[in-house]
């Protein structure tokens, strides 16, 4: 048998997504002399997770979404995790200002644009909510620009397309006009054009990462394939990071380390209705959230949004969900069984078991057929008609399962950073807000394996060079936030209401 074939380099980055694409640039600028191998399973960047199509394309800034705003038992409105998300999408900004700055990647039409961010709600009880929600988030700087209205002829002459034909007069929406919409898959592969122009750089596609293993020097030796040849080689790596989406899990927990026991994944797949009619596209210009119903999950929170995708206006309303058993859009069937081990059956089980409504959900999810999609698209939009909109199929979500003291297991929405082996390999595992919060998630991560050189005054400086505002908190500092807003908006070409 022929012997397989070994190489070595500094970083290896598993998927060709934004994750691995913003990881794999702030390494390139902060180690300008690292070498990093990027190994792809498709045969282009961006295919997954990170596509226009397989993503709400929000620039998530909590300006909207109102299940980052849970109503307290006490009646108040929680908005820590508002104000945390809209830190972080203030510093993917700057990051990406910087890269525009350093003419590292396109122009910011190709991945970004503004676009206004609404709430929207009916009822008495739900009008109280946003309400509480506006004057809460208004005594935060990040959303002071936010506007609250019950006016129906104002909010008409935001959303006419949603106005029009409607009953229910007793309505409220909020609105922040700094909102915007992101191509992730755009952006995802601008920055790998720019990395690939880098010697110390090689990104692979069509190449399958079969199994990881840590030897005994610490380093990392990951085994792949070439799915066009099918020859195999071993990389030997001292930092590894798995950034492949839904196929993450799978590959933590083939690497063995000890911080991945009790994990397991909850697939979830997604469709949109797509508009087909120009006319109808044309008059809606808003990402407008609606509130989920009482008990279903985060991720069934309806929203009517404007997209941009390939210099072209689309519309698209929803997500439906479903369940399946895929980790990836392009996976396998077998991919829930195969993520399944001893130390996290009893985690998964237990999840299931305290998120039997969710189960529900999806069942119910799953059975709707186009009558009940459009007449659940006509609560946005009275007048919709069956003939405008087509199903779009969107990407998979994997929602994290970990170990619970009390419960056994828990259903995590979020995104979760795994790292261990002494910080020489790391996993991203979950879903929303991911892509918005990339480079604050990568920052996080690179504290954690990298502690020694992350305090170090070469990398602070540099961190203090791609991101102004880093180690200080915006919604503490007003100043600063209308300096980097001014900033950023400037060299992005975004609205600034400053």
């Amino acid at each position: 048998m022929a012997k397989i074939a070994t190489e070595e380099t500094d970083v290896i980055l598993i998927g060709a997504g934004i994750m691995s694409a913003t990881l794999g640039m702030m390494i390139s600028e902060l180690e300008p002399a690292a070498s990093i191998r990027i190994f792809e399973r498709l045969d282009v960047a961006a295919a997954e997770s990170s596509d226009a199509w397989n993503n709400a394309g929000t620039g998530h800034s909590a300006f909207c979404e109102l299940n980052y705003t849970p109503l307290k038992e006490d009646g108040t409105v929680d908005i820590s995790k508002a104000v945390s998300i809209a830190e972080a999408f203030e510093e993917s900004r700057q990051f990406w200002a910087y890269l525009i700055d350093k003419r590292v990647i396109d122009l910011p039409e190709s991945f970004i644009r503004s676009i206004p961010h609404m709430s929207f709600v009916q009822g008495r009880e739900n009008i109280a909510y946003l309400k509480k929600r506006y004057e809460a988030l208004v005594k935060c700087h990040l959303f002071k620009d936010m506007v609250y209205s019950e006016d129906p002829d104002q909010i008409s002459s935001w959303i006419p397309l949603m106005m029009k034909g409607r009953n229910q007069k007793e309505v409220a929406a909020t609105r922040m006009d700094m909102g915007t919409d992101v191509n992730f898959g755009s952006l995802t592969r601008s920055i790998f054009r720019s990395l690939e122009k880098n010697e110390t750089v090689s990104l692979f596609f069509h190449t399958q990462v079969l199994s990881l293993k840590k030897i005994q020097d610490g380093r990392w030796r990951v085994h792949v394939r070439d799915l066009n040849t099918h020859k195999s080689r071993y990389i030997v790596a001292r930092f590894v990071f798995i950034g492949a989406g839904g196929g993450a899990l799978p590959l933590l927990l083939k690497s063995h380390i000890a911080e991945a026991k009790g994990f397991g994944g909850f697939p979830v797949s997604g469709q949109w209705l797509r508009c087909t009619n120009q006319h109808i596209i044309e008059q809606h210009h808003a990402k407008v959230y609606g509130r989920a119903s009482v008990g279903t999950p985060p991720m069934s929170v309806p929203h009517l949004d404007t997209r941009f995708i390939k210099g072209r206006q689309e519309l698209l309303y929803g997500p439906f969900a479903g369940f399946t058993t895929r980790f990836l859009k392009k996976g396998s069937v077998f991919d829930l069984i195969r993520s399944i081990r001893i130390s996290n059956l009893w985690p998964m089980l237990a999840a299931g078991f305290h998120n039997i409504p969710l189960t529900r959900y999806l069942i119910e999810q799953v059975k709707l057929n186009s009558d009940e999609r459009l007449a659940e698209l006509r609560k946005f939009l009275p007048e919709a008609k069956g003939e405008d909109w087509e199903i779009e199929i969107a990407g998979q979500r994997v929602q994290v399962i970990k170990k619970d003291e009390e419960e056994g297991g828990i259903l995590e929405f979020g995104t979760e950073v795994v790292s261990g082996a002494g910080g020489s390999i790391a996993a991203l595992l979950g879903a929303s807000p991911g892509a918005s919060t990339a480079v604050s998630i990568m920052i996080r991560l690179l504290s954690q394996c990298f502690p020694d050189r992350f305090q170090s005054s070469d990398w602070q400086e540099k961190f203090r060079q791609m991101i102004p505002s880093f180690g200080q908190s915006l919604s503490q500092h007003p100043e600063l936030l209308k300096e980097v807003r001014k900033h950023t908006s400037e060299v992005l070409r975004l609205y600034n209401p400053q």
